[in-house]
């Protein structure tokens, strides 16, 4: 399928199917007639699907990793940077992005609950000017790009060295200095305090209230990862004070298992509670890829169920996330910590057939990875999760450089086609009507289809799929949108058939509906009276009837092999 070209018109109500092709000739001429009320026929079978993958990744706003680039620029510029980032994650075949709305107890958007972020602005509480919502402005550019827009919080990190300015008094560590303790270079709250615990909560349910998100994202901050003393020595996180309470209170757990029932019972509250709010707003956990040493038996390295008291294989086996993403950051071929050994093993533990989409680095590539090790982990992908593939990539700014040499690797291997994120049944299984559309020209090699509003708010995106000469292509369209004007696939061919669809907010899609093609008529021209006919008079016959529809199966080049990569 060649990618289509999109030039967006403004919103618009529903109007009357209108295809105009003119054919010259001599003494007649074929137009097309306008059927004015005819929305379509349901269609039932015979239509190829469209791939599904997930396709996200990280924008940091921590230390203005990738956006904005530096504090203290102006509403215009950092406005500009949003956008150049937007357009090259549709230029890139992203589907999706994780921003980073609050990396340090702040808010890169309006709130009440907590100051405007250091980098957003270069001084902690100031706000934009002149002003506007930073996360406002990221869901609507976003969603009219047909991009889903997750939000990522850091839960209990209160300050990172990197903010140079002065902390605000609205800050949690000046409201209550008794649950926020340094350690190392940050400030960090405290997980065990019950007041941090609904703090965080409530920010989280504001942003899920107030603003129209696809998702709700965190990390693999939880406690903090171990500092050690001027002798090299393991610091214990400081909180004696919650620890004391516990126990005065009659609690039996040991330390550590008591940590960790802290951040259980958090993520457990606040999946359910998300839920409770807007069911169709996934949420997703990015924690340390590996669970333990030994899981399985050859991996070794970090262990963040004692090192963080993150116990992510229970979140997963309970299905307190809708997707579960674990930060893969090795190679394939690194037996000690193998990418495709640890999601098949994370794939293993996933009892509740929720998504599972691994994180990824390719900002290691050039450095600890060769230049085909991206490609071939989403290759990997495809081959252990099947039924619901999925990437996210750390961080954008991998994919600023159209030019560098993964940008047009990726785009011409793995990301050469679109694809529409994989459906979230469990979060609602209702199918969406099927949109009232119509074609409105085909002229040049374009193609102009309307659709009616989208008055529900239920549809992330229209499908819009064409034959041409037996062959099919598809076009994703926001559903912002009611206009569309795409390049065919091929500018010579008759247009067979059109086809279009909706998906839902969770990624269920409608029935299909064709859309009737105009009929051709015949329209006589008087000749001079003297004239007598030739004969090679073209005769004026029916378009072409419909040839079978031929499956795409594959999203990427034909020569590409699936399974490609090897483990060594």
């Amino acid at each position: 399928m060649t990618k289509p070209q999109l030039r967006w018109l403004p919103l618009i109500s529903l109007a009357a199917i209108s295809l105009v092709t003119i054919s010259a000739c001599s003494s007649t001429r074929t137009s097309w007639r306008k059927d004015t009320d005819v929305k379509g026929t349901p269609v039932t079978s015979g239509v190829p699907a469209i791939p599904r993958e997930f396709r996200a990744v990280w924008v940091a706003t921590v230390a203005n990793i990738d956006w904005p680039s530096k504090p203290g620029l102006s509403t215009q510029e950092q406005q500009d940077e949003l956008i150049t980032i937007l357009d090259r994650c549709v230029e890139m075949n992203f589907n999706a992005v994780v921003l980073q709305v609050r990396p340090t107890a702040d808010a890169l958007y309006a709130s009440e609950l907590e100051p405007w972020s250091y980098y957003l602005t270069g001084e902690m509480g100031k706000s934009p000017k002149p002003f506007y919502d930073p996360l406002t402005f990221a869901v609507r550019e976003a969603h009219a790009r047909g991009l889903e827009l997750h939000t990522w919080f850091n839960p209990y990190r209160a300050l990172h060295p990197n903010n140079k300015g002065k902390v605000s008094d609205n800050h949690i560590s000046k409201t209550h200095p008794q649950i926020v303790h340094k350690y190392g270079p940050y400030l960090w709250m405290d997980p065990s305090e019950p007041v941090v615990q609904q703090h965080s909560l409530n920010v989280i349910l504001d942003v899920v209230r107030r603003y129209d998100i696809d998702g709700v994202h965190m990390d693999d901050y939880f406690y903090p990862y171990i500092v050690k003393d001027d002798e090299g020595n393991d610091v214990d996180f400081p909180d004696d004070r919650s620890w004391k309470t516990y126990k005065k209170s009659g609690g039996k757990l040991g330390r550590s298992d008591w940590r960790r029932k802290s951040v259980d019972d958090f993520i457990e509250r606040m999946y359910k509670s998300v839920k409770e709010l807007k069911p169709h707003v996934q949420v997703g956990l990015s924690p340390f890829g590996i669970w333990k040493p030994g899981h399985p038996k050859q991996i070794k390295g970090f262990n963040q169920y004692e090192g963080l008291y993150a116990d992510a294989k229970l979140w997963l086996n309970k299905g307190w996330i809708d997707y579960f993403t674990p930060q893969l950051y090795w190679e394939i071929a690194k037996p000690d910590q193998s990418f495709t050994a640890l999601l098949r093993w994370w794939v293993q533990e996933n009892s509740k057939n929720r998504h599972v989409w691994p994180g990824i680095a390719p900002y290691r590539t050039g450095k600890q990875f060769d230049e085909n090790e991206i490609q071939y982990q989403i290759k990997w992908t495809r081959i252990i999760t099947p039924a619901s593939p999925g990437t996210v990539h750390f961080s954008m700014q991998s994919f600023m450089d159209a030019d560098s040499d993964l940008s047009k690797q990726i785009i011409k291997t793995v990301y050469a086609k679109p694809a529409l994120a994989p459906a979230s049944p469990w979060l609602g299984s209702d199918k969406p009507a099927p949109p009232s559309a119509q074609v409105t020209d085909i002229a040049n090699g374009v193609i102009s289809v309307r659709t009616e509003p989208n008055v529900t708010g239920n549809v992330r995106l229209w499908v819009v799929q064409i034959q041409q000469a037996g062959t099919w292509s598809y076009h994703l369209i926001p559903a912002t949108q009611t206009t569309a004007t795409i390049e065919l696939a091929d500018t010579d061919a008759h247009v067979d058939q059109v086809i279009v669809s909706a998906i839902s907010r969770t990624g269920i899609q409608s029935t299909y509906r064709s859309l009737e093609l105009p009929k051709p008529e015949v329209v006589e021209q008087a000749a001079p009276q003297d004239a007598e006919p030739t004969a090679d008079e073209p005769d004026v016959t029916e378009p072409a009837d419909d040839e079978p529809a031929q499956t795409e199966t594959a999203d990427e080049d034909t020569d590409e092999e699936q399974d490609e990569p090897a483990v060594k």
